[in-house]
């Protein structure tokens, strides 16, 4: 797959306020807040600043759509707001919670999830929690463990074999990734092309 150009398309703060993409495949980002959902666009569409980064938990809660133009099928990454962040005040939570799910249980044309989890840390509670209620829907999941480079090899070897356990999937359906040094990239972007061409 070849990513010709990307430009970010709108933010919406529900699913009645999403673009009109006409029936084009969606592939979905969730994650905990601040666990690099942002880095992953950018690196991915191999744009610097297209989806603006931040070191505050919490700040994307817009759901952000992103045209790719890539050949030979276009497509759109849709970031959804970071899950697990604990300084907003419980309604707020429920209220993205609940933006979240609808999100994902109504949108038709949602073809796969990248779930990003930090490679830093052992899987949360709230990553597992997501993890089942995608299989339990029905979506077709892909695990990202993010911030790859910020640990060693071999402690990244052992995130990887400590994920695949806990969510009871076998390694190869868990992409290790850093936007840093473009590890994982290019097993991400033939995920995306694997469900174009079905």
């Amino acid at each position: 797959m070849k990513i010709k150009s990307a430009e970010f398309i709108k933010s919406a703060p529900s699913i009645k306020d999403a673009p009109e993409l006409d029936g084009q495949a969606e592939f979905v980002l969730v994650g905990r807040s601040n666990v690099g959902k942002s880095s992953f666009i950018n690196c991915l569409l191999n744009r610097k600043n297209l989806a603006k980064t931040s070191n505050t938990p919490g700040k994307t809660r817009l759901i952000n759509y992103y045209q790719v133009i890539a050949d030979p099928t276009p497509f759109i990454l849709v970031d959804l707001p970071g899950y697990g962040y604990a300084k907003v005040s419980k309604t707020e939570q429920q209220k993205w919670q609940k933006n979240l799910e609808a999100f994902l249980k109504e949108r038709e044309t949602i073809r796969q999830v990248f779930q990003l989890i930090d490679a830093r840390h052992p899987v949360q509670d709230s990553d597992f929690q997501m993890w089942e209620w995608l299989n339990h829907v029905g979506l077709s999941t892909t695990i990202v463990l993010t911030k790859g480079d910020k640990i060693k090899a071999n402690q990244l070897s052992r995130q990887h074999q400590e994920a695949s356990n806990e969510l009871s999937i076998v390694k190869e359906l868990i992409i290790p990734f850093s936007a840093n040094t473009g590890l994982g990239k290019d097993k991400a972007l033939a995920s995306i092309q694997q469900v174009l061409n079905r």
